[in-house]
């Protein structure tokens, strides 16, 4: 099953028998709020404008759990987790295609909080918004209450002493810019670095000038060359869980599967008791 849907598949496929339920998942990362400024309000720019359909899903509230000691995007409680994605009109047996503003990073959150709970059939908008070129509504639709339950998978998912095991068994990619895998800057989280034996892979680098990915085979060869062997095992972190989604998914249209730590670097840096690891070496 692809992982991603072009615009225009996605306008084919609106006017069939099986028309996807669409979710609408804009979110920014943004550090707005510490310089006084507004953050970003994901449910205003759905209420000025999104796809004919689509049902807006709260990143903060909705896909993850509150910050803390596990991270700044932790997992949800799966129950609530349930619960808002049958009010969004989710269903089993229905295919479900999420997208954002463009950046792809809360689609691919979205995308993989279903996958990884079994989901059979969902997939992100390439190049999300910016790439619709129909019509836009301002209406928030009513839909039918879905029956989708989740159930967590037993594979997919790394804590902190597996995603530390996998950087020296197998692939683990830091998805961050290079400068906060190397420590030069650090924004957000209490330190900068790594987690030892990560390779440095921005997920801005999956990607091409207009958002969407690039192509599968040259995504491959990416991943080869950032020591992705045949059946190695490959794991993935980012700040919080939210672009190392997007690596996941970029992976999967690669034909690679990945597991993601979720709490990632907000989640190991906090614990003074982990190592942490400077400068462009893994180690």
């Amino acid at each position: 099953m692809n992982a991603i849907i072009t615009a225009t598949d996605l306008a084919h496929e609106l006017t069939g028998d099986r028309p996807p339920v669409l979710l609408d998942v804009r979110w920014q990362l943004s550090v707005a709020k510490a310089a006084g400024a507004p953050a970003f309000d994901g449910r205003a720019e759905y209420a000025a404008g999104h796809l004919p359909g689509a049902v807006f899903v709260d990143l903060d509230r909705e896909l993850a759990g509150p910050p803390g000691a596990g991270g700044r995007h932790p997992l949800p409680d799966i129950e609530e987790f349930g619960a808002a994605m049958r009010r969004a009109g989710v269903s089993a047996g229905r295919p479900v295609v999420v997208y954002d503003g463009g950046q792809g990073w809360a689609a691919a959150r979205a995308w993989w909080m279903l996958r990884w709970t079994g989901h059979p059939d969902v997939r992100v908008l390439d190049g999300g918004l910016p790439s619709w070129e129909g019509e836009l509504s301002t209406e928030a639709p009513d839909p039918a209450e879905g029956d989708f339950w989740p159930v967590p998978a037993a594979t997919g998912r790394l804590d902190a002493d597996a995603a530390a095991a996998l950087a020296r068994t197998g692939v683990l990619l830091d998805a961050r810019a290079g400068e906060r895998y190397r420590g030069e800057v650090e924004p957000i989280d209490r330190v900068g670095g790594h987690i030892p034996g990560a390779v440095s892979a921005p997920t801005t680098e999956n990607v091409g000038p207009d958002g969407r990915f690039l192509p599968a085979a040259e995504l491959r060869d990416r991943f080869k060359a950032l020591g992705v062997a045949a059946k190695a095992e490959v794991g993935v972190y980012c700040g919080s869980g939210v672009s190392g989604a997007h690596e996941v998914l970029a992976l999967a249209v690669a034909g690679i599967p990945a597991a993601l730590y979720v709490g990632s670097w907000s989640e190991w840096s906090c614990d003074p008791s982990r190592p942490v690891a400077v400068g462009a070496d893994p180690q």
